[in-house]
């Protein structure tokens, strides 16, 4: 019996340093390196497991190994789009403020993607403007639909766009819904239900699976996008259901938020990037979009498109995000539900802060995950001894997610500042290049603020032990929340 407990206890060790030995290996931060290394070298069994599941990235995003992009599909195509972004073209030869050069190059360099002229750009307040906006371009729809979500709810607001995906569909349009597997989760009867039901092509993005048992649950698509016949586009943070009309008082988990109504030539950037995603879920990477370009010009705004996620996209936010606060020469204006930057981040607002500009944070007073709230009020002291202030919104629950550099910059989408979406979170975010649309937004978040409570450094020194315990511990669970 001896001999056997101790091949047990030799597979148990084998198996512990042998995870702890792939994450010393694998893992980029270190932070994330010790914390897996101790949690598989202490918990035995228990950690390897974990490990095994959340610790280790193996998507390998299909869609990035296809050598096409849209700028290349036929000779017609090449040619349209290189008036408007020509191979070689100078980023100094857009109409862009030349405080933004440098940060326009370093936002292609990683991305990949052409900066593109004539775009108009509306933002949508709540779901009273953007959900009707989204369902007359859908109701108006001739040749394609695509619809990505996070959260696509089956209350009345999820029906009334189920109905129109369906009359579209019965029009002969090429309607196709992507969801994310865990999000579908978060209203019962389950969206896909309905969908399929209704005929609409439907597919899940890594849905959870008992048996064999999913590694990927940890690994989440949170786009959000719809795009109607290659012309117009909306992208934000807003999902789809009741949650987002704010006008009702009676809903409990309503969310303030901003979507953005796009139209003009980044609408077929954001439509690689659906062939991409819809490609990875289905297999499929033969249907390409039926129009090839938008309109040449609808209006003033500079764009591009970037993707974030656990793939080749990984760090990608995380080095933008830092090049935009560096590239600040007046302000930076952050709202963001969650807040749990990264270092760099952190050092960045400290920098700008501390050499004279403006630089506000945004924050709900109230959080829908309050563990996140405890974990940032935990590291609040880091920017506010520099100068950064933080402001916390009322109620109800400020879903917004803004980045706002100077008088001409705004990064807008679905990412939050939290290390899910920097490192786990599959994101699409968009950056913008039009002083007046970011003179409008710089307004509503002032305006926001003015209704907020600023907290200061002595606020948070002052908590009580029980409270700064809790919200330590929350802390240090930063990196998985």
């Amino acid at each position: 019996m001896q001999i056997f407990e101790w091949f047990i206890i030799g597979i148990i060790l084998f198996f512990n340093f042998l995870a702890a030995g792939h994450a010393l290996l694998y893992k980029r931060d270190p932070k994330g390196a010790w914390a897996w290394i101790v949690t598989c070298l202490l918990v035995p069994t228990l950690g390897p497991v974990l490990y095994f599941l959340l610790g280790i990235n193996r998507v390998k995003t299909r869609a990035k190994k296809l050598k096409w992009y849209w700028p290349h599909w036929d000779s017609d195509f090449e040619t349209s789009t290189k008036k408007i972004a020509p191979s070689g073209k100078k980023v100094r030869d857009f109409e862009i403020s030349p405080d933004f050069h440098q940060l326009a190059q370093l936002s292609e360099a990683i991305s990949k993607r052409p900066l593109l002229k004539g775009n108009s750009v509306t933002p949508l307040y709540n779901g009273e403007q953007a959900y009707p906006e989204m369902l007359s371009c859908i109701n108006k729809s001739q040749k394609s639909i695509y619809l990505v979500t996070f959260i696509f709810e089956s209350n009345n607001t999820g029906k009334l766009f189920v109905q129109a995906l369906s009359n579209a569909m019965q029009r002969g349009v090429d309607v196709r819904v992507l969801v994310d597997g865990i999000g579908e989760y978060y209203s019962w009867p389950r969206i896909g239900r309905m969908l399929k039901g209704a005929g609409i092509p439907f597919v899940r993005f890594l849905p959870p699976r008992v048996y064999p048992p999913s590694p990927f649950i940890n690994l989440r698509y949170h786009r959000k996008m719809l795009l109607v016949d290659s012309k117009f586009g909306f992208t934000g943070g807003m999902n789809l259901g009741d949650r987002h009309l704010v006008n009702k008082p009676r809903n409990r988990k309503r969310k303030q938020d901003v979507q953005f109504m796009f139209s003009g030539a980044v609408v077929n950037q954001m439509e690689e990037v659906f062939m991409e995603d819809w490609g990875f879920c289905t297999g499929d990477y033969s249907k390409r979009p039926r129009q090839k370009v938008a309109s040449m010009h609808q209006g003033e705004a500079v764009c591009r498109t970037i993707t974030v996620g656990p793939n080749q996209d990984l760090d990608k936010l995380r080095i933008l995000l830092t090049g935009v606060v560096s590239q600040a020469r007046k302000r930076v204006l952050i709202m963001t539900p969650y807040f749990l930057p990264s270092p760099e981040l952190i050092v960045a607002l400290q920098t700008a802060a501390l050499k004279g500009l403006e630089v506000s944070v945004v924050l709900p007073a109230k959080n829908n995950l309050p563990y996140v709230h405890w974990a940032t009020r935990n590291m609040l002291w880091e920017i506010l001894q520099s100068g950064v202030k933080v402001f916390y919104q009322p109620p109800p629950f400020a879903h917004t997610k803004l980045f706002l550099a100077d008088d001409s910059y705004a990064l807008i989408g679905s990412a939050n500042i939290d290390p899910r979406s920097l490192r786990l979170n599959f994101e699409m975010v968009v950056e913008i290049y039009e002083k007046r649309l970011v003179n409008k937004l710089t307004r509503h978040v002032r305006s926001k603020i003015r209704q907020s409570h600023e907290t200061t450094l002595q606020e948070v020194d002052s908590r009580s032990l029980p409270v700064r315990t809790r919200d330590s511990i929350c802390w240090l669970f930063s990196p998985y929340l």
